[in-house]
């Protein structure tokens, strides 16, 4: 079962394959615990992936370190700013919202984007992800992160898959079934040779080429509903 594989992995601090569906952005992200990264796996979702690295965050983390959607910063400022009210997000053609929060870098970073200093950030933020999972931790993430950064934080919706199906949702959720902080590092799959993403077909060769479990949002959504309605 592609699930259990799945958590195993995420639980051991290996990428896992995650697609969300045929029907929304149809796309494969790599996966990983933030806990886990060093910077060789940077630099393997820069060159494997390709697409934007970023750390998706359960909504009590975000919560408790104070996280807004970027969508509602620009809202709140779109009266000094009109640009803000012109680039609303309100024609997502596979969703209704952005998971978009702030982007950071970790204060003992230097640029900030190498791959040394992305896995830095990354791994300080799953410490504080995890106290954040227990109490309010905003003047201790502001002592230690700045803004704006080279790390992009998503924030998970309140009750996930209930409400949002994104590849934000289902990585949390994923893991929390793995038993670990639930912040994961996402970067999207894409195509070289044909400038979209990379496709289910070619993204299941690459599972088997390098050992990896490949799991369908479906299968992530159908443990989530059975979990929720026992």
């Amino acid at each position: 079962m592609s699930l259990k594989r799945a958590t195993s992995d995420l639980a051991a601090g290996k990428f896992v394959l995650l697609h969300d569906s045929d029907g929304r952005e149809n796309e494969v992200d790599m996966v990983i615990g933030a806990e886990f990264v060093e910077w060789q796996h940077i630099a393997r979702m820069r060159t494997d992936g390709g697409g934007l690295i970023c750390v998706a965050l359960h909504p009590i983390i975000a919560e408790n370190l104070g996280l807004p959607y970027l969508a509602d910063v620009y809202a709140s400022c779109s009266d000094r700013f009109a640009v803000f009210g012109a680039i609303t997000p309100n024609d997502i053609p596979y969703d209704e919202r952005s998971a978009f929060s702030i982007s950071v870098n970790h204060r003992r970073t230097f640029t900030g984007v190498t791959d040394a200093d992305r896995a830095l950030t990354i791994k300080e933020l799953s410490g504080i992800a995890t106290r954040a999972m227990r109490e309010r931790c905003v003047e201790e993430f502001g002592r230690n992160f700045r803004s704006p950064g080279h790390v992009h934080l998503l924030r998970a919706v309140d009750g996930l898959l209930d409400a949002r199906r994104g590849h934000t949702e289902l990585g949390v959720f994923l893991a929390e079934l793995a038993g670990i902080t639930p912040a994961v590092a996402l970067c999207e799959m894409l195509d070289a040779s044909t400038g979209g993403a990379l496709s289910v077909e070619k993204a299941e060769v690459y599972a088997k080429r390098n050992g990896l479990a490949l799991v369908d949002g479906s299968e992530v959504f159908d443990e989530f509903r059975r979990r929720t309605t026992e």
